[in-house]
């Protein structure tokens, strides 16, 4: 994980959200591991190979599970 940290605020409606942290619970993740990886996917699928990041790569942040 990251050294360093910074807040995201997200508005989701209320239904989405109680199901999403079930889902969560489910696979003994939390909501803010499950977010920090689908951002981490993001960003590796819509940027170009060569504009990766060293410390993005997937063989800098070691893959852990839900991180």
């Amino acid at each position: 994980m990251e050294n360093r940290t910074a807040r995201l605020t997200i508005l989701i409606d209320p239904r989405k959200k109680k199901l999403f942290e079930e889902i969560c619970a489910r696979h003994d993740l939390n909501s803010s591991q499950v977010v920090r990886k689908l951002i981490r996917q993001f960003l590796l699928d819509n940027l170009a190979e060569d504009e990766v990041p060293d410390w993005l790569s997937p063989r800098a942040t070691g893959s852990r599970p839900g991180e």
